[in-house]
C-alpha cells in the first residue's frame, strides 16, 4: 500500500522501493542492520514474480520471503 501511494504522488518505482526500504531504516536509526541488502546485514529478502521497477505492481506477486537468511513463505 505504501509502494501504491509513493508512485500515485509521482515517485518513480525505484524511488518508492528505496522509500520503503533503505530511507524507512535510515529514518529508524536502524540502517546498520536493514534496509539494503549488504553483507552482515539481516538478510530479508522478498522475491516477485515480475521487474518492480517496470510495474510497481509486480510487488503483489510475492514468490519467496527470506527472513534473516531463511525461508518463511514459498509459492
Amino acid at each position: 500500500m505504501l509502494k501504491k501511494q509513493l508512485r500515485k504522488h509521482g515517485m518513480s518505482p525505484m524511488q518508492a522501493l528505496e522509500a520503503a526500504t533503505r530511507v524507512s531504516a535510515e529514518l529508524l536509526g536502524i540502517a546498520d542492520k536493514v534496509g539494503t541488502l549488504e553483507p552482515g546485514k539481516l538478510a530479508d529478502v522478498v522475491v516477485v514474480a515480475g521487474n518492480p521497477l517496470e510495474d510497481i505492481k509486480a510487488v503483489r506477486e510475492i514468490r519467496l520471503v527470506v527472513k534473516e537468511g531463511q525461508i518463511v513463505k514459498e509459492n
